[in-house]
């Protein structure tokens, strides 16, 4: 029976990852992966998002990941506006974010008056993203920064 493509691909990573460090570090991760979780980053995009009580708050548009580490660290969700028009991006931090399985999208602990006073940009601005935009957005949340 021929390897299956993630048998070949942890055999790869065991090649590459010869310093303990690396295994230490990235190892946890992969092997936390489980089947029917992993999900490409074009497939995200339009994925609803829903707060506590199943309403409705708007889609993921983009996502913002780290290009050393790979790990997403935030969703670019959309909402108000009419059409399009009007309409904010919200970053949320990807930690504040639980797929709910039955809803087929992400479910957060906010409200529409929470985004109101959310960190947020209009896509159509000329939006430049740096570490105190992130590190606000981290507070926001209240989760740990990647901005260290």
């Amino acid at each position: 029976m021929a390897p299956s493509h993630f048998e070949d691909l942890i055999v790869q990573f065991e090649d590459i990852s010869s310093s303990h460090h690396i295994k230490e570090f990235m190892m946890p991760e992969i092997l936390s992966i489980k089947s029917g979780t992993l999900i490409s980053a074009d497939k995200i995009n339009g994925t609803d998002v829903y707060n506590m009580a199943g309403e409705h708050l708007g889609s993921i548009q983009d996502i913002v990941i780290d290009k050393v580490s790979g790990r997403a660290i935030y969703a670019v969700m959309s909402f108000g506006g009419l059409l399009g028009i009007g309409e904010k991006q919200y970053p949320l931090p990807w930690s504040v974010m639980n797929y709910d399985t039955n809803k087929a999208g992400y479910v957060v602990n906010l409200d529409k008056d929470d985004l109101k006073e959310a960190p947020s940009f209009h896509r159509s601005a000329d939006f430049q993203w740096t570490s105190e935009y992130g590190r606000q957005i981290d507070h926001h949340y209240n989760t740990p920064s990647f901005w260290a």
